[in-house]
């Protein structure tokens, strides 16, 4: 037997948001389902390097596919090392034998299915007629958030802000293409105000995101609390709002939702659902034309699984990558 070893640039080729969004779908599936093994996020601490490093393994048994993400976050990275702050591996594991069958640079996995989670989310929780989508961070996860959510509602205009404006102007031009109608916000509350959807793409350990501002009947994609001690959103708009988390394991230790829960702001019981119960049918999705939806993302091993699947099946059909003698 032989292992694939795909590189970023190969996966790029193979990748497209549609199939991700699929992907991604089926993996919130399968959780909805319960029919799979998922165990919570592992975390390595480095504090000396304010870094961490996070090991995701999973196991679709229906579907007869095995693997384990690695990736880290070292948000210093670009200007020390000029590296990513987040850079993953994936592991895809024959179920039958344990045989590594392929080995996969997980970054551009990760970015995609992240975006694809928002698109989904959005698909199911967003009102119909959502057409003013806003970005809070305009970095390269800001990117795959806009690319899934624009191919499941139809959106207008992108209201767009990021603490270094350039960034936002960078982000702007870049999707110049798209044809929608872009405006650079000086400030959170500018982008927050009339959107439909918004998307918190963050690393801030405090609220950034006041209830006020947020109109009734928007849905918020909260992307950015994914380690303890993080939140994007003021406590006031959770409890004004309907939750729906990816694992309630992942979210109560490390989402948006952790520091609320840790203040007794808010119990598990005013978590709505989890995103595979809605996406099964389990939970209805938007419960009503005016209330503000929540999706407290974290990022699940399935969804990796799933992608890093579909990579392998198409790399060998188009005869991608190149193949190791491991054992």
């Amino acid at each position: 037997m032989k292992t694939l070893f795909l590189n970023e640039k190969e996966i790029k080729k193979i990748l497209t948001m549609d199939d991700t969004l699929k992907a991604v779908e089926m993996a919130f599936r399968a959780k909805g389902q319960g029919s799979l093994q998922m165990p919570a996020k592992m975390y390595l601490y480095y504090e000396s390097y304010n870094g961490d490093l996070r090991v995701m393994p999973s196991y679709i048994p229906s579907l007869d596919i095995s693997g384990v993400k690695v990736v880290n976050v070292h948000p210093h990275n670009p200007k020390k090392y000029r590296l990513l702050s987040v850079m993953a591996t994936i592991l895809l594991v024959d179920p039958a034998n344990g045989y590594p069958i392929g080995i996969f640079d997980g970054t551009w996995i990760t970015t995609m299915r992240t975006g694809a989670a928002s698109g989904i989310a959005s698909k199911y929780l967003a009102r119909k007629d959502a057409s003013v989508l806003a970005l809070i961070g305009a970095g390269v996860q800001a990117e795959t958030q806009l690319e899934a959510v624009i191919k499941v509602r139809r959106i207008k205009k992108v209201k767009v802000y990021d603490i270094i404006r350039a960034i936002s102007q960078r982000f702007v031009k870049k999707f110049k293409y798209l044809g929608l109608d872009f405006e650079i916000c000086p400030t959170v509350k500018a982008c927050v105000e009339g959107a439909d959807i918004i998307c918190t793409v963050t690393p801030v350990r405090k609220p950034i995101v006041k209830s006020a501002w947020v109109k009734d009947g928007a849905h918020i994609n909260a992307m950015g609390a994914d380690a303890p001690g993080k939140e994007e959103l003021e406590p006031a708009l959770l409890k004004r709002s309907k939750i729906v988390i990816d694992d309630w394991e992942q979210a109560s230790h490390s989402g948006e939702i952790n520091v609320p829960l840790a203040k007794g702001v808010i119990s598990k019981k005013d978590i709505y659902a989890e995103i595979g119960q809605v996406v099964t049918g389990k939970k209805k999705g938007r419960p009503s034309a005016n209330a503000i939806t929540i999706f407290d993302s974290t990022g699940l091993g399935v969804q990796d699984l799933v992608t890093a699947h579909l990579v392998y099946k198409v790399a060998k059909k188009k005869k991608l990558g190149t193949w190791l003698q491991i054992v």
